[in-house]
């Protein structure tokens, strides 16, 4: 596409590589085809080889982490992915656009577009309302064509690509109703980020399970703004989220009301036909629901179903790894649209297993 269509690779810059999705952006595009990192990127530790905080990136990464000039990673990339936390992403991507730079970011600052909302939900004051409506909500396999050609992508959130996935087809036939839905998702601690938290301490979480954030979310207006976008009305949800003494994924499971009678094979074949085409959503047989370790390490998202025509409701499980397809993976999903490449270039990961 451009300049970029012929055999010339495009430039990456990572701003944020030092957290866990900056670290797994670098292990993925390592074997992009058409993508090289010239810039890994840390406000904190500029001047310093990345390999001092991350080993396993010793004679990988060979080049020193840059500072966050906007002009001085325009001089060295044409993408940027902005894996920050939020309310630092607000401040620095507004400077890389206008450095004509495109930018991918894995941050939450961009994904809703109220910025009333944002700043309730996420306790940060809320980017200016032109960024907000310029940034593209990339959950590819329901934007994907929106993000072609665009410069500006906000990768979704973790917990909000797994429930989505899992929930928007039967919203969008109307098999089920919109305001029933009750969301149970679990996540491993890396979601929590590398920064150390009494949360997230080896003693506190081995052998425990625990909910958090109940009912307070901040990825609950995200899941409600596509569901509401879907079905033509204000939908609101139960969201809780728990966190599982494992390192990567996460599981949503799904309740909601049946807007009718449909069984297990009705359901398995709409997701298939939904999703056709779409390489990472893999919808299970009937009888058969996804673990989180059958998607380790790669950018899959797995779907079951349990439909109960005594209870009148559906239950549907949706598995993702949460750096990947929650984060890095889909960030590189969301390159690959927007540069008019196939979606699953250097993608191609099988999942770990064992």
């Amino acid at each position: 596409m451009g300049e970029h269509g012929t055999g010339e690779k495009v430039r990456i810059a990572i701003v944020g590589s030092t957290g866990y999705g900056g670290v797994e952006l670098i292990r993925l595009l390592q074997g992009h085809p058409k993508a090289v990192i010239t810039s890994v990127i840390s406000s904190s530790s500029a001047g310093t080889p990345i390999s001092e905080g991350f080993p396993h990136l010793t004679d990988i990464i060979v080049q020193n982490l840059d500072g966050t000039d906007p002009k001085e990673i325009a001089a060295k990339a044409d993408v940027v992915f902005t894996a920050t936390p939020s309310g630092v992403s607000s401040k620095l991507v507004p400077g890389l656009l206008e450095e004509g730079l495109k930018v991918i970011d894995l941050s939450g600052d961009f994904r809703i577009k109220d910025g009333a909302t944002y700043e309730k939900w996420y306790k940060h004051t809320a980017p200016d309302a032109a960024y907000l409506e310029e940034a593209v909500f990339g959950l590819c396999e329901l934007f994907g064509e929106e993000v072609a050609g665009k410069d500006f992508i906000s990768n979704p959130g973790c917990y909000p690509t797994a429930t989505l996935l899992g929930l928007v087809p039967a919203i969008s036939a109307g098999w089920i109703n919109p305001n029933s839905i009750i969301i149970d998702a679990k996540s491993g601690v890396s979601g929590s980020g590398r920064g150390t938290s009494l949360t997230t301490h080896f003693a506190e979480i081995n052998e425990n399970f625990k909910a958090y954030k109940v009912n307070k979310h901040q990825h609950i207006p995200e899941i409600e703004q596509v569901l509401s976008q879907v079905a033509g009305e204000q939908v609101t949800v139960t969201f809780t989220t728990q966190l599982v003494p494992m390192t990567r994924g996460i599981m949503s499971t799904m309740y909601a009301n049946l807007n009718g009678v449909y069984n297990d094979e009705d359901f398995v074949e709409l997701y298939r036909q939904y999703y056709q085409g779409r390489p990472f959503v893999r919808v299970r047989d009937t009888g058969i629901w996804p673990a989180t370790k059958e998607v380790l390490g790669s950018n899959y998202c797995d779907i079951g179903f349990a439909a109960d025509p005594r209870t009148g409701r559906v239950t549907i499980i949706s598995v993702i790894d949460n750096i990947v397809k929650g984060a890095a993976g889909q960030a590189i999903q969301n390159l690959n649209l927007m540069m008019g490449w196939e979606e699953n270039l250097g993608l191609g990961y099988t999942p770990v297993y064992p």
